[in-house]
């Protein structure tokens, strides 16, 4: 193997070449991955518009109505606590599908280790790209929201992209690293669904940070979650500009993360056939 082309397979090349070497099976397979979730279903795609509607029903009837929630800085009604709790709820469901799926990622495509000439590395990718589909029709419907609810949308939300763009990287680094050690530790796979879960508690899509007690807080935003929460609701519901110093400073930070846990993955990947 050519040095170039070695150079092409090691990080930061590596972590993009679903996108330059392998652009055609990589969209093919996220294809499929978005329509083998609803294959047999009545509805079909129309479920990536209802599913997130009848969890915010779920979400607003529990917080809202039950718990009286509240958020500060807002009017008070539950409809805009509605609004609020749904991005909240559409950035977690992002990384989470991606953190809970990535375990049995390799596991479940066994038929794929076998082929040598197959770039496993770049399975991560098609589930990060289905994932960000259905967060697109969530924020779809969320727009629908806002605007019979609001009667406005700020102009601002065609910022979102570049507040989810940090994210989707450090999504694409959680896939390696976890389908990676999950081949190595299939219990893994059992933990994933409990940190999902306390992340979503520990962040800033239920509770805002600042009514916290200060002790508090640190933990809160130690969550990779409640930054990137805090600024999908600045741009998307309060008209505010993102914050474009942290947002690059967040960038590098999971561009280096995912470049680590893809060498990782190719290190490991030698011994993927054997294991399985």
């Amino acid at each position: 193997m050519s040095s170039i082309t070695s150079r092409r397979e090691l990080p930061p090349f590596g972590v993009f070449r679903a996108f330059t070497q392998y652009r055609s099976l990589t969209l093919e397979l996220t294809k499929r991955e978005i329509l083998g979730r609803y294959r047999g279903a009545s509805f079909g795609l129309l479920w990536s518009l209802i599913s997130p509607f009848l969890m915010l029903v779920v979400y607003t009837v529990a917080f809202g109505y039950v718990l009286k929630s509240r958020w500060p800085h807002s009017s008070g009604s539950t409809s805009d606590y509605a609004l609020i709790l749904f991005m909240g709820l559409i950035v977690h469901g992002l990384f989470a599908e991606c953190m809970n799926r990535a375990p049995m990622l390799i596991v479940s495509n066994v038929n794929l280790v076998k082929r040598i000439i197959f770039p496993l590395d770049i399975l991560p990718w098609p589930v990060v790209l289905s994932t960000l589909f259905h967060s697109f029709m969530n924020v779809v419907v969320f727009a629908l929201l806002m605007l019979t609810v609001q009667h406005h949308l700020p102009w601002t939300i065609v910022f979102l992209p570049l507040v989810f763009l940090p994210l989707v990287v450090l999504c694409a680094g959680v896939c390696w690293f976890l389908s990676a050690l999950g081949v190595y530790m299939r219990d893994i796979g059992q933990l994933t669904g409990v940190l999902t879960t306390a992340m979503l508690f520990l962040s800033s899509a239920i509770v805002p940070v600042s009514t916290l007690p200060p002790k508090y807080q640190f933990v809160f935003r130690l969550n990779p979650l409640t930054f990137i929460i805090d600024q999908a609701r600045a741009v998307s519901i309060w008209g505010e500009w993102p914050n474009f110093p942290h947002l690059g400073i967040y960038l590098v930070v999971a561009s280096v993360t995912a470049s680590l846990a893809y060498l990782w993955f190719r290190k490991t990947q030698r011994g993927f056939a054997d294991v399985l």
